[in-house]
């Protein structure tokens, strides 16, 4: 029979050698990895920049990581909330990732007091993958042929003007909210289940502008199904140099740029971490996929998976600031 004192040195013993059990177990799981289907969860519709990104990146890397191959989940649902808990509460064996972007990762915590997820305490970042400068289209129906015509005529018709997003609290929510609180003027917000359908609505009139990533209205523009105004990076986008940005054309600092990474839970191996990102980046820094981003209005953003976590880190404040002060909320 053990005493009390052989008893609690077996349990020092064993508090000793669980970090390195834990560790052996983590370098056997990456070896073995991955050992099944890797699954992407798009938190939000289908047609999006955020489902469009993480196909292209999931085409382009399962070839070189090998396995089982990768698949896409669209799970949509509450800003993004829904698939973000759900990865947040996944294994952490890198078979489970999630597209994050700047807003599962960056507004929902100022629009949902009771978020089920921290965006620093239970993801691991592993690859920043784009920046999509957002792009003010109108319906050709609007009289308005640059910036400035705009927002007279929004600020000439106050509330007659209905804008659309992927939904209450996404990215072109805030940043059609945003816009109308810096210019002065009212408009109101429409948001439907994913980008796709509210660019469909926008093309039929049904809506009469929108401020979103450029892969998902680009090509309409192109068209002229839809009318482009300006561009809301703090520089001119390379993929539109034509296109002039908002602050220039009259609202000096307004910047809203949406970006894009993987992330996966909180304890995922570095190894498998670290093959992702150098994956990923490989891709990145290719020119072809820096074609192909930047034809739908994307720049390709390859970086350690350090610096995509200090940027979530530096958006949270920045963006809680701006949600408070325009007092946009996630239900309206």
């Amino acid at each position: 029979m053990l005493n009390r004192r052989s008893l609690i040195a077996g349990l020092g013993l064993a508090g000793v050698c669980a970090p390195a059990v834990l560790r052996a177990q983590a370098a056997e799981a990456s070896q073995a990895w991955p050992s099944q289907v890797v699954k992407i969860v798009v938190p939000f519709t289908p047609g999006g920049s955020t489902d469009v990104l993480a196909r292209l990146i999931a085409a382009k890397i399962a070839p070189t990581i090998g396995g089982p191959g990768f698949i896409i989940e669209n799970k949509a649902g509450a800003g993004g909330t829904i698939a973000a808990a759900q990865v947040a509460k996944a294994a952490p064996d890198g078979h489970t990732l999630m597209m994050g972007h700047i807003g599962t990762l960056a507004f929902n915590p100022a629009l949902y007091p009771d978020l089920p997820y921290d965006p620093i305490r239970d993801f691991e970042p592993v690859a920043l993958v784009a920046s999509v400068p957002n792009i003010l289209v109108v319906n050709p129906e609007v009289p308005a042929k640059d910036f400035q015509e705009f927002v007279a005529y929004a600020k000439a018709n106050p509330g007659k003007l209905n804008y659309s997003s992927g939904g209450q609290g996404s990215a072109a929510h805030i940043a059609g909210a945003y816009l109308a609180y810096k210019a002065g003027f009212q408009a109101v917000h429409v948001p439907y289940r994913g980008t796709a359908p509210s660019v469909v609505d926008l093309i039929g009139g049904v809506v009469q502008f929108t401020l979103t990533g450029g892969p998902a209205v680009l090509p309409f523009a192109s068209k002229g199904q839809l009318r482009a105004l300006g561009v809301a990076s703090a520089e001119r986008a390379t993929f539109a140099p034509q296109l002039p940005t908002i602050a220039e054309s009259g609202l000096p600092g307004f910047e809203a740029v949406q970006w894009y990474g993987i992330v996966a839970p909180k304890g995922t191996p570095r190894e498998i971490v670290d093959r992702l990102n150098r994956e990923i980046n490989a891709q990145l820094a290719t020119p072809e996929f820096a074609a192909v981003l930047e034809k739908d209005g994307a720049v390709a953003t390859p970086r350690p998976p350090e610096a995509f976590g200090e940027l979530i880190a530096s958006e949270l404040p920045v963006w809680r600031e701006v949600i408070t002060q325009a007092q946009i909320k996630a239900g309206g």
